[in-house]
Order: C-alpha cells, then sequence, then structure tokens
C-alpha cells in the first residue's frame, strides 16, 4: 500500500474562485448580490489583493460576476457552469464549501469481484482518500480509475481527480452516473472521518465516462449526513 498524505492543491486564486463559484451555485452568494470590498475578500482568503483579482478574473470570464467601476463586484448567477467541481454533488449543509482532500492510499490492484464491470483493463488505479468541505471531514472515497487510462504517479495526483486526469493523463471526464443509498463505513476509515466502522452514513455509487463507450472510472462515497448533503440541482 502506498500512503501520501495530503493531495497537491490547485492554486490559491483557483480556490478562491472555486469557492465563490459554489456559494453561488448553492444560493449563499444570490444573483445580484455585491460582493464585500476586494480588501476585506483578501482578507477572509488570507492572499493579497492581487491574487482575489485574479480569482475574480475567473468568476468574470465565466459571467458569474459583474465589475462595476466605482460601484463594486455584483454575483450573476447561471443555470450551469463548467468549474473544477462542477460535478462534485457534496456540500455543506448551508451550502457550498471549498472541496481537499487527505489521500490515503494510491496502489495499482487487480479489480475484485465487488466492483461493477468497467473500464478494459482487469487492473485498475485504486484510491482511497478523506475528503474535506472547508477543512471539514465530511466522506471518505473509493475511487477506481481503469487500467486503460495509465499509469498514475502518486505523488502528482490533486484534490481534483478529474482535473489531475485531463493534466496528467489526457483522460476528459463528460459524464457520470449517480447512485444514492445509504451504506456502513469502510474498516479502512480513518479516525479523522468523525465515524467508525460500521456506522450507517450516507452512500454515493458512480461510474464515470469519458471518450469510450465503457465506464472508465468506479467509486464509492460514504458521506457524514450530519456535516454534509448530496445535492443535484435541476434547471
Amino acid at each position: 500500500m502506498t500512503s501520501i498524505g495530503e493531495a497537491t492543491a490547485i492554486p490559491l486564486y483557483l480556490q478562491i474562485s472555486e469557492t465563490l463559484i459554489r456559494e453561488i451555485g448553492s444560493g449563499r452568494l444570490e444573483d445580484g448580490a455585491r460582493l464585500p470590498p476586494e480588501r476585506a475578500l483578501a482578507v477572509r482568503f488570507n492572499t493579497t489583493v492581487r491574487t482575489l483579482r485574479k480569482a475574480l478574473s475567473e468568476l468574470e470570464k465565466k459571467g458569474l460576476l459583474e465589475r462595476i467601476q466605482g460601484s463594486g463586484n455584483y454575483v450573476r448567477s447561471k443555470d450551469q457552469v463548467l468549474s473544477i467541481y462542477s460535478m462534485l454533488r457534496l456540500e455543506l449543509h448551508e451550502g457550498g464549501g471549498l472541496p481537499t482532500a487527505q489521500f490515503l492510499s494510491v496502489d495499482e490492484l487487480r479489480k475484485p469481484s465487488d466492483l461493477p464491470d468497467f473500464g478494459r483493463k482487469g487492473w485498475g488505479t485504486r484510491f482511497r482518500r478523506l475528503r474535506f468541505m472547508d477543512k471539514i471531514p465530511v466522506a471518505v472515497e473509493e475511487i477506481w480509475l481503469d487500467g486503460s487510462a495509465g499509469h498514475v504517479d502518486p505523488k502528482q495526483v490533486q484534490d481534483s481527480m478529474y482535473r489531475y486526469y485531463r493534466l496528467a493523463l489526457d483522460v476528459w471526464i463528460s459524464r457520470a452516473e449517480d447512485r444514492v443509498a445509504i451504506g456502513t463505513v469502510p474498516d479502512w476509515a480513518p479516525e479523522a472521518f468523525g465515524k467508525s466502522h460500521g456506522d450507517i452514513t450516507g452512500y454515493v455509487e458512480r461510474l464515470s465516462w469519458a471518450k469510450d463507450d465503457a465506464p472508465i472510472e468506479f467509486s464509492r462515497t460514504w458521506y457524514d449526513p450530519d456535516k454534509a448533503l448530496y445535492v443535484q440541482r435541476l434547471t
């Protein structure tokens, strides 16, 4: 088993823009709302005004922000926005939450019999990790990437798996199918999750597709419903 600890974080300006995108998507920031002054936002995110403005530029490019000279920055909500975490359905109860992760292990293994039929190889890379929202541990995840995607360097994996696939493996996830139920905490879950082996949790199984007809990834997520919710918005 290869233990690697903290994942490589996305750049700070993207962390800020993704936080604001998720707050807009969840309704915590409503359409037409005026953002706090830039210096106040910079203090909130513990960054410089220069980095903050780079993050706001990302929102402006996506049509989520209108910057009015002499007045301020105003939210412009949209039904669908492509972002790094646009396919992530877990949110804090109050909405949003910046996702980060601590990887517990990354291993190349033969696929066990309890996995669904996916991919084109009999082996894959298994990722196990603890998922956080705004630094709150909310879920444990087991992700299987089919061997056809190529070799994974554990030192390069990132908080956003789909971004890592795209940048390191040239694998673009285009769609996913989720099945939501209840489950029990697996025996490998770390104590930091806050739930013990066998405790009942929310549970999500996901199959993800890239270019081929066969799904290239299978994942299962056990999440603490006292801390997070699975949210799917229909437009």
